[in-house]
């Protein structure tokens, strides 16, 4: 039967293709909301893989003797008092830190919230950086002395060749500048007045304006200025410590917002607050 000869019952219009339809207005496309906050399920263990060295680490840590550090630690069980890091945890963590190139204990604090390998060392939790720093002090001759002892292990164990060891360093310029730079007697005051000024924004019974946010933003920053001026009145005395005339001391001065910013001169003959950031490699990987 011919069917181009029969006669057309219904007349149906054309349908779009469905593969591309027509589009009317601009794309529909999934936007990104980067301020959300999400909770998170973790699993510690799968942070970091098994050959990771944040647990070769660890694990070269438990076998050293740590008894001199744990004796320091002021709380015991029973008693009143917040329990202290485990030495084990502040040891492996410098440990780990020094091998990312990495001395500073506020920069510690900082990358603790991201890097994989910190966030394993510590169980998701965060050490304060004054505790890192005053743990390093403390003990500074105790673990200079465990730190050689690990490179011994290290090289032992085939990971690192100590027969020819090369440094080198290069001069990174801080962001503040030198109208940053305060006396000690500055300083003290400085800090006096922040603290005042805290300490009334944590009075209970203090009357505020009713914003809540407002009030917390404002107290923070009244915080973090007070730790910018202790930290800064602590290096201004460690820098004091090494000099021997009263003139010597005097002309100390350390940055309140950079304070382990010292005055270098660079390659170009500018003077400025800068760091020098060093490193350190072993023969074979040169």
């Amino acid at each position: 039967m011919d069917v181009s000869s029969q006669e057309i019952l219904l007349d149906i219009p054309e349908q779009p293709d469905r593969q591309n339809p027509p589009r009317k207005g601009p794309p529909k496309l999934t936007a990104v909301n980067r301020q959300q906050m999400l909770m998170a399920m973790i699993y510690v263990e799968e942070l970091i893989g098994p050959d990771h060295k944040a647990r070769a680490i660890w694990q070269l840590v438990e076998r050293l003797d740590l008894k001199r550090f744990r004796e320091s630690v002021r709380t015991a069980k029973g008693c009143a008092g917040r329990p202290a890091w485990d030495p084990q945890l502040l040891v492996s963590v410098w440990v780990y830190a020094y091998s990312e190139g990495i001395s500073s204990a506020r920069e510690i604090e900082a990358i603790m919230e991201w890097e994989p390998g910190l966030q394993w060392l510590s169980g998701l939790e965060k050490i304060n950086h004054h505790t890192l720093s005053d743990f390093r002090v403390d003990h500074k001759e105790a673990l200079d002395e465990l730190f050689a002892q690990v490179l011994a292990m290290l090289e032992n164990a085939g990971i690192v060749n100590l027969e020819q060891v090369m440094h080198d360093g290069s001069k990174i310029r801080a962001l503040a500048g030198a109208d940053t730079m305060r006396r000690r007697k500055t300083l003290e005051e400085r800090l006096k007045q922040a603290r005042e000024v805290l300490g009334q924004m944590e009075d209970p019974q203090a009357e505020g304006s009713g914003n809540k946010r407002r009030e917390a933003a404002r107290q923070r920053a009244a915080r973090e200025q007070a730790e910018r001026l202790e930290a800064a009145l602590q290096e201004m005395v460690a820098l004091q410590a090494d000099k021997t005339s009263e003139e010597e001391k005097d002309a100390v001065r350390v940055s309140v917002q950079e304070p382990e910013a010292r005055r270098m001169k660079h390659g170009d003959n500018a003077i400025a607050l800068s760091y020098n950031a060093q490193i350190s490699t072993e023969e074979s990987n040169k």
